[in-house]
């Protein structure tokens, strides 16, 4: 069954970049379904190039490189907000999302982590891997999460939501596969908003975990050269989803999100709420504020430097 799914979102993948081409008046002669590799033309090739690059497609100014992700947990997971998250599927196709919403996972002490107490596991490996590591592990059997290893020992981030950038036609298709037949179309803000669901998108497959988004020619993480999203959002703290039954550690205010964007998957009003006060009470004492959280000290009121 899963060799069948897979089957299936490479073919629609293939088919909605056809579709694109066709489009652009690319006439390449030749079905989807016969071409082992891409076809592309000088016109092509202009057509597909985006914004992120100002010389060619190989010229990867943007991209990310193993120093920036050798930073602590919690630091990593709020420089991961605005970044760009892509993937060049096996046509050629590039798909792009903005990350807007991460949570921080810390290994050890961590009891919601996968990798508590210091548990290393054949699924966890890539979470005690270098910074930068990629950690794709299955959910409920069928859906999947992306994760990226950041310092500490075990230690990760998920990617909880993105803002959809490039590629929206494929990753409408992708998202349908998955659904119910007759199911209303997605909005682009839906197409990314959940852990699952950016995977189901971007066409992130399990076979991408253990892989390094520092090297990888597939996957990589960009900057994005004409916003900072620092300078547009706030950067709310609130508690992470889905671990309510890890105690204390389920109040830890370890979900990073900016404040106001609408592809964010849940917004926690008494966090922005507390987020709102604490900015007032800094403007007013003309210095930072922190929330101490028992076991972490973790800064309200700005973004970490990236």
């Amino acid at each position: 069954m899963a060799e069948n799914r897979k089957r299936k979102l490479l073919s629609l993948t293939a088919a909605a970049a056809n579709t694109h081409r066709n489009q652009t008046d690319v006439n390449l002669n030749v079905s989807p379904a016969k071409q082992k590799k891409p076809i592309h033309n000088a016109q092509s090739a202009e057509t597909e190039q985006s914004h992120y690059f100002t010389k060619t497609r190989a010229d990867l100014q943007h991209r990310l490189g193993e120093e920036f992700f050798k930073q602590p947990c919690i630091r990593l997971a709020k420089a991961f907000l605005g970044k760009v998250l892509v993937h060049r599927c096996e046509d050629g196709t590039e798909l792009r999302g903005q990350i807007v919403e991460t949570e921080a996972y810390l290994g050890g002490e961590d009891k919601a982590s996968h990798s508590a107490g210091g548990k290393r596991t054949e699924r966890n490996t890539a979470m005690f891997m270098k910074p930068g590591t990629i950690y794709v592990y299955p959910i409920y059997g069928i859906y999947l999460c992306m994760n990226v290893s950041s310092q500490g020992e075990g230690a990760a981030v998920l990617l909880r939501s993105l803002e959809s950038l490039q590629g929206q036609s494929v990753m409408r298709q992708l998202r349908a596969a998955q659904r119910k037949d007759g199911a209303r179309q997605l909005k682009d803000k839906e197409l990314c908003n959940g852990p699952s669901k950016l995977c189901q998108a971007m066409n992130i497959p399990r076979c991408f975990d253990r892989r390094d988004l520092a090297s990888d020619p597939e996957v990589w993480l960009e900057r994005d050269p004409d916003t900072n999203p620092a300078e547009h959002y706030e950067v709310v703290s609130a508690p992470r989803i889905g671990i309510e039954s890890h105690g204390e550690w389920a109040k830890k205010p370890l979900r990073f999100y900016l404040r106001g964007h609408p592809c964010v998957s849940v917004v926690n009003k008494e966090a922005e709420r507390l987020s709102v006060s604490c900015t007032v009470k800094k403007d007013l004492d003309s210095s930072d504020v922190q929330y101490d959280t028992g076991q972490l000290n973790v800064k309200r009121t700005q973004q970490e430097p990236s």
